[in-house]
């Protein structure tokens, strides 16, 4: 509309603490010394309140920004509480109770200095000073960057009450006077405390306490009509001997104005007039009749005038404004003056306006130096709030405000809804109840209970449920009834209890002060239970509820420059107006649940239509349509109205703040209206304006159906229903559905949600890289529970609003005040813009998913998708978030492949598909499809994943970067789920060489981890064989033996492709690197079962290609990740010399066969050889085995590799020699060995011992195993000699038969002189013939007979020598 930024002309009421839990306030006792005698209760005063803004509280950039005190009195007790709109305030409610006093209504005060608060307090018997810290004292910063402060009352408790010098008793004379309650108090430049109250004789007295922190004495002076000052000392003068002063100038209402050295003290007094006296000088400066402003006066000047109230109010560039409300039964008066002062300081009232009120009873008023707000209580119970502009205004008509009301008296329940859920919904929907009232209602219904009453909303619901049904089923005495009996009765109860609250709601909401704040124009409202504030209604809302004699005096320049567009609206509103007061609440209802049911709005407005015209008695219809016939132009005023209404915008609102700003200044502006007490009216105030639009749009719908019905040309004029009919309902019909939906929200209690489901829910998020876009911030301090809408602008739109209201500002912020009903109007709009469905923005959704409002979320998306067409693919993707959280998977996915068209036509979808570096890798879609496949991924849906990337493939097309990226991810699914054919299937689809050979790695790796082994080793491996084998062998020279099975695998993948040299070659290496790597006996026995699978290997093949290549040997397979320069010290390597291949065939096999099953033998005796029999060579075992005392095994690998026996020999020499040298220890050791060699027959009987077996064995081996030149036993009796041990008749005769030279040769290199000597004879003899067989020598007859003569010879010759010589 043409005017629409003008003033708005109507408040309403917005309550500020319908859902808090019942303040805590700390509770502290005040005992005055003098008052133990007073009679408690004997002084009965109504209840009061006030409030105190701070100076600075309307500048923009100071600590008490938006900051404000209010408090109540009742009998003995004061509760303050201190409030903000921008932090929530710690230890911010205190009660104090002044014990054996009354507090005088109006008796709280409260100054300002730069380092304090200073309350000062008045009862019927004492006056206090408390002093409080001042905030900007309290912060090391001057700005407002916290979520929470301490407030100024935090530390009250160490505030001394009975301080003489801040407190004080009323003297006795002048004395209290008995029958007011008004008081004044304030600080003058010197820090004095002065109280200024009704002498008991009339005047006043002015009772003042010394400055804090300087000693003094408290005085007390009296000022008088005689202008003559009396000083009086506490307790100097009793009243009768200060002369007679009549009651009729005793005041009714004080106010004091602080000039520069002095203060100036109003009071209106029983005989209506102003008096104006000076405190400095205690003269009265001025006495004025207030009766000369009344027209009719007669009646008041006979009578001491009740009720009258005096308000000042102080502009630096206009004056002092006295505001005067003269009573008068059945009607009052307010006066308006402004203090005049000539050069001779004499003063007078210059009278701007009289405005005149039928109200009975004022509650109380205020005035600023524009206009006068008051607050009223008539008859019905009814509040009632008005203002007017004194100097400007139409006909002295009031502005109205609309007050909340109470909730309706009675709950209509049809027969197909349950009374509980219907009570309970009324009883607990924000708006309605306060938790006070319900605490209140629940601790009289549950009588004599003890009960919790510190319960949160959830908490009191399920209370308040449990106590009616307890109440319900104690009054059962039948044990059976009927349904519909019981129906009965539960309504019974929850009508009881319903009542019960509404009586209290009702108290709770009886009306005691209005509070004004003139920095930033707040007007708040103080009730006995809450407070709650007035903000200012938009245009179309302010001509829709604004009464009707208000409406025919409307200002037309306010709705339009044109003043018959004017009156075409005008005409317009009472035409709604009129059908919204036929609608009846069924048909009111119908309407609500058909948006709630995605039915036709268009539909159910026909059909109220019909049944309006059907019940229509009192002839409304005929007069809505003379009011028609007086539109000009009924398209033109329709169109204007939803204009008016339509918050659809092109432009999206800026996010975050100005980076240009200075830090200071985003950081203070970052917590402006950040408190809950804020939030939460920006929110009643959306709620408020979308229920009373939903109205509007109703009967506007109404409206237009009519017009349809109608028909009429000359209404509409020549061609205009087409129009009205497609353009008009088909824009009104969304904009309802736009408030209703708004409205749901408003209502639409958030979950709370654990912390360990928002840290989940956090890192879905950071998956889709949604975590820095402001709808995720920490939200500890707000009072639950809250709606939806609140979660939202406290969490998100808050930011962005203030950052847009600042953004570009008119004028430096240092400069820039606060003006509640113009921020309050402008965050609200903002905020409705942020709601509006059809706005390209999505940051509500986003807020909701980010939270887990799952449920909720999900509620919206429902009631929005059908009529909405915005956001479509943004919708479907959260509603798919949704679904994954609730466990519906399929749909979920239904929801992601359905937004996916959407992708980049809508700013969500596109911030979630925008990368981090910016960097576009892949058609958006495909970006998409990747988020949501990494969101699934996360949260572990394996099957969908797999579902939508086969989806994906589709629009990928010939870009095989994508090809690749999603088939891999079917293929590591598919695996995941043991889908080893699919996986294998999507592997050999992968067109990137690299991704394919990671996949095929992974697939073995993962198979064998499982011990799928079937299936990796069938599958076919279409060109990829030889991958497969590299990858096979890899792994298994990479990784530990004894843990897995690659070589078997290998071995089985050969043998299933009949490739039988590879997997002989394959297991040889095995058992080979077994030898070598794994030094333990399951070790040893499976290099045995290694090589005996070689050798089956090549003897299934033709001779002449069963051969393998051997295997390379020591550290030749390389490390993982080893450097190929450097060994494992760091050391430079040599270069690789070119290696020899050798060529290994079954016999060679066999061999190592043989050598694998000694080395387990070895093995198996004893154990401690395992460390290094597994790498041994043949020679190396042999030594090893003859140290063991396995000689038979020793000689049958000597036998296998043609190795010679000597070792086996010299080794059992040894032994025996031990044996022949040791004790008893060492004979019963040489059993267990002796037991595994083969003897021919073991004798263990007593005359055998260890040590006589040890040398049978020897004889034995001498005897089987001979060889040339007698090797063996030469190298036996070498070794005895060495040692030098006898050698055995036995060895000697074994050894004189075959080499009887080497022998004697041995006796004489180790000087066995003695034993060659008898050798050499008894051969001697044995050649003679004498014992010949003993040595092996076989003679004949003719030898002997030849033999025999020579001896004769010899012997004669030798007789003969002898006689010689004797001779």
């Amino acid at each position: 509309m043409a005017a629409a930024g003008a003033m708005e002309r109507s408040f309403v009421e917005l309550s500020g603490a319908e859902r808090e839990r019942p303040r805590h306030f700390r509770e502290f006792a005040v005992c005055d010394i003098g008052t133990a005698n007073a009679v408690a209760g004997a002084v009965k005063y109504s209840e009061s309140a006030g409030g105190f803004y701070y100076v600075e509280s309307g500048k923009l950039f100071s600590v008490t920004r938006n900051r404000f005190i209010h408090w109540k009195t009742s009998g003995d007790t004061l509760e303050l509480v201190e409030e903000s709109l921008d932090v929530n305030l710690l230890n911010n409610a205190v009660r104090l109770k002044f014990q054996n006093c009354s507090l005088l209504p109006g008796g709280v005060h409260v100054a300002e200095t730069q380092n304090h608060v200073i309350l000062l307090i008045l009862t019927n018997q004492t006056v206090h000073r408390l002093l409080l810290p001042h905030p900007s004292r309290m912060y090391r910063s001057e700005l407002v960057i916290e979520s929470q402060m301490q407030s100024v009352f935090t530390d009250i408790g160490k505030f001394d009450f009975r301080d003489p010098y801040n407190y004080q008793l009323i003297p006795a004379a002048p004395g209290l006077s008995p029958n007011s309650t008004t008081s004044a108090a304030w600080l003058s430049n010197d820090g004095e405390a002065l109280f200024a109250l009704p002498s008991a004789s009339g005047g006043i007295f002015v009772l003042k306490l010394p400055p804090y922190d300087v000693p003094g004495m408290v005085s007390v002076v009296e000022l008088k009509q005689s202008s003559v000052m009396q000083r009086l000392l506490i307790g100097w003068m009793p009243t009768a001997i200060r002369g007679d002063q009549g009651p009729s100038d005793r005041p009714l209402s004080l106010a004091v104005h602080c000039v520069e050295h002095d203060a100036f003290i109003f009071a209106l007094c029983q005989d209506h007039k102003l008096r104006m006296w000076s405190y400095k000088d205690q003269m009265c400066l001025m006495v004025a009749d207030m009766l000369e402003y009344v027209p009719v006066n007669k009646d008041l000047r006979l009578t001491a005038g009740t009720g009258h109230k005096l308000r000042l109010a102080y502009s630096p560039s206009m004056g002092l404004y006295l505001g005067i409300y003269m009573h008068a039964p059945k009607r009052g008066q307010f006066c308006v003056f402004q203090l005049v002062s000539t050069e001779n300081s004499r003063y007078s009232l210059d009278h701007i306006s009289s405005l005149f009120t039928s109200q009975e009873t004022l509650i109380d008023f205020a005035l600023t130096s524009t206009d006068i707000w008051a607050l009223w209580h008539d008859a019905e119970n009814q509040t009632i709030v008005k203002y007017i502009n004194f100097e400007h205004n139409v006909a002295g008509q009031w502005n109205p405000v609309f007050i909340q009301p109470l909730p309706e008296e009675e709950i209509i329940i049809r027969d197909d809804q349950d009374p509980r859920e219907m009570y309970l919904r009324s009883l607990f929907t924000p708006g309605r109840f306060t938790n006070a009232a319900l605490c209140k209602a629940l601790q009289i219904f549950c009588r004599g209970t003890e009960r919790n009453l510190d319960l949160s909303w959830s908490e009191l619901k399920r209370e308040v449920t449990l106590a009616v049904e307890s109440e319900l089923q104690g009054s059962v005495t039948e044990y059976e009834f009927s349904q519909e009996e019981f129906r009965n009765l539960q309504q019974e109860f929850w009508c009881k209890f319903y009542a019960c609250c509404l009586q209290y709601q009702e108290a709770l909401s009886h009306p005691l002060a209005l509070h004004l704040n003139p920095h930033t124009n707040m007007v708040c409202l103080l009730k006995k239970g809450y407070l709650s504030f007035l903000v200012p209604s938009s245009l179309v809302d302010h001509l829709y509820l604004l009464p009707d004699e208000n409406l025919l005096t409307e200002d037309e320049t306010t709705i339009s420059d044109d003043v018959d567009v004017a009156r075409d609206v005008i005409c317009l509103i009472k035409c709604l107006r009129l059908i919204g007061e036929s609608v009846t609440m069924d048909m009111s209802v119908m309407m609500e649940m058909s948006c709630y049911n995605l039915q036709s709005p268009e539909k159910a407005a026909e059909q109220i239509l019909e049944d309006l015209i059907t019940i229509d008695v009192d002839n409304v219809m005929e007069d809505i349509c003379s009011k028609l016939q007086e539109i000009r132009n009924p398209i033109h005023a329709i169109g204007l109205v939803i204009r008016e209404m339509d918050y659809e915008t092109e432009v999206e609102m800026e996010k975050g703040f100005n980076p240009a700003q200075p830090l200071n200044i985003r950081m203070n502006l970052s917590q402006l209206y950040g408190s809950s007490t804020a939030g939460y009216i920006v929110c009643r105030n959306v709620c408020k304006i979308a229920s009373t639009r939903f109205l509007i749009c109703r009967d506007l719908l109404i409206l237009q159906q009519l017009l349809m019905r109608l028909g009429d040309a000359v209404i509409l004029g020549a061609g205009q229903l087409f129009q009205a009919q497609q353009d008009l309902l088909h824009r009104t019909a969304p904009l309802l559905l736009s408030y209703y939906l708004i409205k749901w929200g408003s209502q639409c209690l958030a979950t709370d949600v654990p912390v360990d489901t928002l840290e989940s829910n956090l890192q879905h998020l950071s998956v889709l890289e949604l975590t820095d876009s402001g709808t995720l911030t920490a939200n500890k301090f707000v009072s639950s529970p809250q709606t939806i809408v609140e979660l939202f602008f406290q969490e998100v739109a808050r930011k962005h609003i203030i950052s847009h209201l600042f953004s570009q500002p008119k004028a430096p912020l240092s400069q820039t005040g606060l003006n509640w009903p113009e921020m309050i109007t402008a965050i609200t709009s903002y905020l409705l813009q942020l709601l509006w469905p059809s706005n390209p923005g999505c940051l509500f959704l986003e807020c909701l998913m980010g939270n887990c409002q799952y449920v909720q979320l999900q509620d919206y998306i429902q009631l929005l998708h059908p009529w909405c067409q915005v956001n479509v693919g943004s919708c479907r993707f959260m509603l798919g978030r949704c679904y994954l959280v609730t466990g519906e998977g399929q749909k979920a996915l239904e929801c992601f492949c359905q937004a996916a068209s959407e992708v980049g036509k809508e700013e969500f979808l596109d911030r979630l598909i925008r990368s981090e570096d910016g960097e576009i890798v892949s058609t958006p879609r495909l970006q998409y499809y990747d988020k949501v496949l990494r969101l699934l991924d996360v949260v572990g849906l394996p099957e969908l994943v797999i579902q939508l990337a086969t989806s994906a493939i589709t629009e990928a097309g010939d870009d095989w970067k994508s090809q690749a990226t999603l088939r891999t991810c079917i293929f590591k699914h598919h695996l995941d789920l043991g889908h080893n054919s699919q996986a294998y299937e999507a592997l050999t689809q992968i067109p990137d060489s690299s991704r394919q050979l990671d996949c095929l790695r992974q697939l073995v790796v993962v198979l064998c981890e499982r011990s799928q082994l079937q299936d990796l080793v069938e599958f076919p491996y279409v060109n990829l064989h030889n991958e497969v084998v590299g990858i096979i062998e890899s792994r298994a020279r990479a990784v530990d033996l004894m843990t897995h099975n690659y070589y078997e695998l290998l071995y089985a993948f050969h043998i299933y492709r009949h490739n039988y040299r590879k997997a002989g070659t394959v297991m040889f290496e095995y058992g080979m690197r077994l030898g070598r790597e794994v030094r333990t006996l399951r070790g040893l026995e499976k290099q045995g079962n290694c090589y005996l699978a070689a050798i089956n290997c090549l003897r299934l093949i033709r001779p002449e290609y069963a051969w393998i290549v051997q295997p390379a040997s020591g550290a030749v397979y390389d490390r993982p990740g080893a450097s190929p320069k450097r060994n494992h010290d760091g050391e430079c390597t040599a270069a690789p010399t070119n290696r020899q291949i050798e060529i290994l065939e079954l016999e060679d096999l066999e061999k190592e066969c043989s050598l694998a099953r000694i080395r387990l033998t070895l093995a198996q005796h004893d154990p401690s050889a395992v460390a290094v029999a597994g790498s041994s060579s043949a020679e190396e075992m042999v030594t090893l085995l003859v140290q063991a005392g396995l000689f038979d095994t020793a000689i049958s690998l000597c036998q296998t590799f043609k190795l010679p026996l000597t070792p086996v020999f010299e080794g059992l020499a040894f032994k025996c020699i031990k044996l022949q040298f040791g004790g008893e220890p060492a004979q019963a050791e040489a059993w267990a060995w002796l037991a595994a060699n083969q003897l021919s027959s073991v004798i263990t009987t007593k005359e055998s011992s260890a040590t006589d077996e040890a040398w049978r064995l020897l004889s034995t081996y001498l005897e089987r195993y001979k060889v040339q030149n007698n090797l063996y036993h030469h190298c036996v009796i070498n070794k005895l000699l060495s040692h030098g041990v006898p050698l055995p008749n036995w060895l000697i005769n074994s050894y004189k038969k075959v080499d009887a030279a080497e022998l004697l040769r041995l006796y004489l290199n180790y000087d066995l002189l003695e034993e060659a000597v008898d050798l050499v004879s008894e051969y001697v003899d044995a050649v003679l013939g004498k014992g010949h067989q003993y040595f092996g020598i076989e003679l004949s007859q003719k030898i002997l007979d030849k033999l025999e003569d020579y001896q004769q010879k010899v012997d004669k010759a030798t007789r003969d020598l002898l006689h010689r010589r004797l001779l």
